[in-house]
């Protein structure tokens, strides 16, 4: 797993061993960003000095992803002790100490926050996780307004009515969905 483009491209991520974390392949945040940036209703400017929050980060790749290619700041919220050591010495390794935050914590009962204006969002499959995180961020002042989520479910996972739906693409196992809120 490496970053795909931008200032940090080519770098490898590190993963937590096991099963416990599905790190999003490269070829699925590739056609992330892909839609991002080059959708009618995207553009560098979503991405460009933005502020991105990632939550269920994992190693943290589509946060320092948007890192790499110029968002302002990354906020990363991960519970499992494997998965932040992982995302702790992958913020080390690209340097993104200085724009990135790491909050230890559950994405569906998160802290109050600063309002992001792009919000990723990758959960275990299967369990419903991405409504009830949305709601919670949401509620926590996380979700700005006009904001776009890109959450990656199970392909046979119901798409959740969280605001404009503005793209949906399966991708092997993964069905990566936008909205705007």
């Amino acid at each position: 797993m490496r970053i795909i483009a931008g200032a940090w491209r080519g770098r490898r991520l590190a993963a937590p061993p096991g099963a416990a974390t599905r790190p999003t392949a490269d070829r699925v945040r590739q056609a992330l960003f892909d839609m991002l940036l080059h959708a009618p209703w995207g553009g560098h400017a979503h991405v460009e000095g933005a502020a991105v929050l990632d939550a269920f980060a994992g190693t943290g790749a589509l946060g320092l992803e948007a890192l790499s290619r110029g968002a302002g700041s990354a906020t990363f919220i991960e519970r499992d002790r494997a998965a932040l050591a992982a995302l702790r010495a992958n913020i080390a390794a690209c340097r993104a100490g200085d724009r990135a935050r790491l909050l230890e914590g559950d994405a569906t009962r998160p802290p109050p926050g600063a309002p992001c204006g792009l919000v990723f969002l990758d959960p275990p499959y299967g369990e419903g996780l991405v409504p009830r995180a949305v709601t919670a961020l949401d509620a926590a002042g996380w979700i700005a307004p006009g904001a776009l989520i890109l959450a990656e479910l199970g392909r046979d996972e119901a798409v959740p009515a969280l605001g404009e739906l503005l793209a949906e693409r399966a991708h092997g196992a993964a069905r990566l969905v936008i909205w705007r809120r």
